[in-house]
């Protein structure tokens, strides 16, 4: 086995970086960690959450990975600092695309939805300071939608009531580009099109993550190859798992194992 690219996420959103990461690097193995024990980290204070990044990087760093993506904005903000100082290996953090919606809204207001912790960081705060200067930016919380994803209920009834009650404030407000600041929610990403209408603009960064962390590796990947594994491990339950997998990662086959390892 290569060296693994190694992702991690609060549950299963980063997911969505990991279709991204196959899609561009099909010859890197990968593991993905999931702990969905702990979801949602949005809420959790900054230093729960640092504890268990540390200890899941631990765990990563032990089967060798070479370069952690961390497929969260609330651990991306409570700890990559602090994971970059400490560690040898590269680290790829998340942060919500305030940069290219502010080059792009013709209404010059930008909604951003992301979770509690990733709006309340200073980061967050100097990404609206250094790139939305002149641009209104209105954002909301939305936990709900992390449960939406973590239930594997992207469409129906009650999941459009959701999607309508956090995004249609934000377009009566008069926005006209939405950022997509969690990883959980480009899965709900057809279902939020269809709500706000084709005239508002939709970005997620989970591409553009997947470019940094193939820069960082100096454009050298391994060849696509029949062995090439993928194996996600979840502190969760591992029938949810199985049940949502093959829906949120169409195509991909892997390993879906459980972990207890965790203790804090």
């Amino acid at each position: 086995m290569n060296s693994p690219i190694g992702i991690l996420d609060s549950g299963l959103g980063g997911l969505s970086v990991l279709n991204e990461i196959r899609n561009l690097m099909p010859g890197e193995d990968i593991v993905y960690f999931a702990d969905s024990a702990w979801c949602p980290y949005g809420p959790r204070p900054a230093d729960e959450i640092q504890r268990r990044v540390f200890a899941i990087t631990d765990i990563l760093l032990a089967r060798h990975c070479k370069l952690i993506v961390i497929a969260c904005n609330s651990a991306t903000i409570a700890a990559v600092e602090a994971l970059r100082a400490t560690y040898p290996v590269p680290f790829v953090g998340m942060e919500p695309a305030v940069k290219p919606a502010a080059a792009i809204t013709r209404s010059g207001t930008v909604g951003v939805l992301a979770t509690e912790a990733s709006l309340a960081g200073e980061k967050f705060h100097r990404l609206l300071h250094d790139h939305a200067d002149g641009v209104k930016v209105i954002t909301r919380p939305c936990p709900n939608f992390v449960d939406l994803v973590e239930r594997g209920e992207l469409d129906g009834d009650r999941a459009r009531g959701i999607v309508e009650e956090e995004t249609l404030p934000l377009i009566e407000a008069g926005a006209d580009v939405l950022v997509l600041g969690c990883t959980h929610y480009p899965f709900l990403r057809p279902l939020i099109q269809d709500v706000v209408g084709p005239d508002v603009k939709i970005i997620d960064t989970g591409a553009a993550v997947a470019r940094h962390a193939l820069q960082l590796l100096k454009n050298r990947c391994q060849p696509a190859s029949p062995q090439t594994s993928c194996q996600v491990i979840t502190t969760g339950d591992l029938d949810t798992l199985k049940k949502l997998f093959p829906q949120l990662c169409p195509g991909i086959r892997a390993e879906l194992t459980s972990s207890h390892q965790i203790k804090s």
